[in-house]
């Protein structure tokens, strides 16, 4: 597998993987109204292809099929972190949040965050990410729980 930066022209395969990977690898966690207003079946196009474009993430990929993709901004914060649908408990995820921490250090960043769902904080705290609280979040009109997570890349960088 390869990881390197997004190309513009490829949001809607990374729409692809944000959606499947909401739908099946969050289910066990969110309720079916939860999971339609987070990955609803029609995303506006224009505007997600500005937020990949604006948070700059890398892709891990099989081939030419991306399996995920995750950001990692220079103030420390991940916004988008997501494994396709199907492919997560492969080493994926894994080989992905290893890339992203290997990049803090070389940009010295001292600590990471990230707005982690449910589904994804066993992950995290996997990799030394702590819960600094959890909370309430509305996406479209509907209530969803998530937390905020950092890691002191200092004391814990791996």
């Amino acid at each position: 597998m390869k990881i390197r930066r997004y190309k513009p022209g490829e949001e809607i395969q990374l729409m692809e993987v944000f959606v499947s990977s909401v739908r099946e690898n969050a289910a066990n966690y969110y309720n079916r109204e939860q999971l339609q207003a987070w990955a609803p079946n029609s995303i506006d196009r224009e505007e997600w292809k500005n937020k990949m474009h604006r948070i700059n993430p890398f892709v891990i990929l099989d081939n030419d099929k991306i399996l995920g993709y995750a950001d990692l901004q220079s103030s420390g914060y991940i916004d988008h972190f997501f494994v396709r649908g199907g492919y997560s408990g492969r080493g994926i995820g894994k080989q992905l949040m290893n890339f992203l921490l290997q990049k803090a250090k070389k940009k010295d960043i001292t600590e990471l965050s990230s707005d982690v769902s449910l589904a994804a904080q066993p992950f995290f705290k996997n990799f030394g990410f702590k819960t600094i609280r959890s909370k309430k979040v509305e996406v479209r009109g509907v209530e969803l729980e998530n937390a905020l997570m950092r890691k002191d890349m200092l004391t814990n960088g791996n």
